[in-house]
């Protein structure tokens, strides 16, 4: 079996079109549309045995948990399990980097959706020197490998970044400080990341240089404007469940 990148295409975080957008009228009808191809989707997954496992990353502020939140909606909560990844704690550190998310991969016919992933290695672990180079280059082969893994398992794995412009992150940034119910997301941390921005950007382009496989693909979500963003990722979800799992049309 061949696993090869896809030779059609390069993604870069510069070419994504941040002007797309859906007014509320537009969501509100799309929403309830996908919500339900989803729930049904997810049962038939279920039936069939296929686990799925859905990779959420990008910029701080881009709506990631958004997304997940609107994408999990309707779907039974048996049948997933978010998974928000932070620092490793001290058992973690002691293993190999993957070895916690082994542990986190869902079984046959449930949903595993990481709102952070296994990619922190080639990104923050990368920039703030966390790992070294030596380590983080090695990561990229490492990856492929744990994702051809679980797909020969029979994995059904999509992989999404959110991308916003620095503009509309500082505005979130600020509307989160301003509000006293949602201040507790901001930190000093979030502004000090924004200095290298560069560096993640160019990071997470060679990210998808190395990773973007048939069987695994990068979706690059627009998330200027959140409604866009939340029904794109719902789009994608269910076009590529509908294709791999030959969704029979009573699902439908």
């Amino acid at each position: 079996m061949k696993f090869n990148l896809f030779a059609d295409r390069i993604l870069k975080l510069k070419d994504v079109n941040l002007n797309q957008s859906l007014d509320k009228s537009e969501y509100k009808a799309a929403i309830k549309k996908w919500k339900e191809k989803i729930r049904l989707f997810s049962f038939y997954a279920d039936q069939v045995g296929r686990p799925v496992v859905l990779v959420f990353e990008g910029w701080d502020a881009a709506g990631k948990g958004g997304a997940i939140r609107r994408l999990t909606g309707e779907i039974d909560p048996r049948l997933y399990q978010v998974n928000g990844i932070a620092v490793p704690d001290s058992e973690e550190k002691q293993r190999h980097y993957l070895w916690r998310f082994w542990r986190k991969i869902p079984p046959k016919g449930h949903f595993g959706i990481f709102d952070r992933s296994w990619y922190g290695r080639v990104l923050v672990e990368r920039v703030e020197g966390f790992a070294t180079q030596e380590e983080w280059s090695r990561s990229f082969e490492e990856i492929v490998d744990f994702e051809k893994q679980l797909y020969q398992s029979g994995a059904i794995i999509i992989k999404f970044w959110l991308h916003i412009s620095q503009e509309e992150q500082w505005k979130r940034f600020e509307d989160r400080k301003n509000d006293p119910l949602r201040r507790w997301k901001f930190t000093e941390e979030d502004v000090r990341n924004r200095e290298k921005w560069p560096l993640y950007e160019e990071a997470a382009d060679e990210m998808f240089e190395k990773t973007d496989f048939h069987f695994a693909p990068w979706i690059l979500v627009p998330a200027n404007d959140k409604y866009y963003a939340r029904i794109k990722v719902m789009e994608e979800v269910a076009s590529r469940l509908e294709t791999i799992l030959k969704i029979p049309k009573k699902f439908s």
